[in-house]
């Protein structure tokens, strides 16, 4: 039995401990996410409805997701959308289905919270199914080099990234300039 409910100030300390596991053995981890959760609940992009854990029958937190607002920039507009970063599950609970309830609980709260779109950085085999695709099928970018089947982007909602181009925005505590 597994409950997903937004992440409370209990839950910090076995957050952290739990997302340096899940990253502990990643190769492509700077092996710093626990720190950035940390930074992130502290900004403004911070969102407290959308840092959620998965809590097992007997209150252990399994799994964290944080999805955090950025900005999608272009010379003339800027949209805003969220950044999903990162989404931890602690080892003894990997390969159970944990991320991807987190990954559908938080986009069925961003798109009742009014947002239309999600930005992420990650395996190119994994977020398809959950219906992310290129970011340059949109026109949008990063401000940095990445492999471009590891950029994506998903609609929460019809045509959530029409007319919408531009370069990501980070906020400041993900480091990037």
């Amino acid at each position: 039995m597994l409950k997903i409910r937004q992440e409370e100030e209990k839950d910090h300390l076995k957050v952290f401990h739990l997302t340096e596991e899940a990253f502990r053995n990643m190769e492509h981890s700077d092996h710093q996410e626990h720190f950035l959760v940390e930074r992130l609940r502290k900004s403004e992009a911070f969102i407290p409805e959308l840092s959620l854990v998965a809590e097992t029958g007997d209150g252990e937190i399994a799994g964290h997701i944080l999805f955090t607002k950025l900005q999608i920039i272009d010379e003339a507009e800027t949209f805003e959308s969220l950044a999903l970063a990162p989404v931890s599950v602690h080892p003894d609970f990997q390969n159970q289905g944990i991320g991807s309830q987190l990954i559908l609980h938080g986009h069925s709260i961003a798109k009742e919270s009014g947002f239309t779109s999600v930005i992420l950085i990650g395996h190119e085999n994994y977020y398809p199914k959950f219906g992310y695709e290129k970011t340059s099928n949109f026109g949008i970018s990063f401000p940095f080099e990445i492999p471009e089947i590891n950029g994506m982007a998903v609609e929460l909602v019809k045509n959530g990234l029409k007319n919408v181009k531009g370069i990501v925005k980070y906020p400041k505590e993900f480091g990037i300039d």
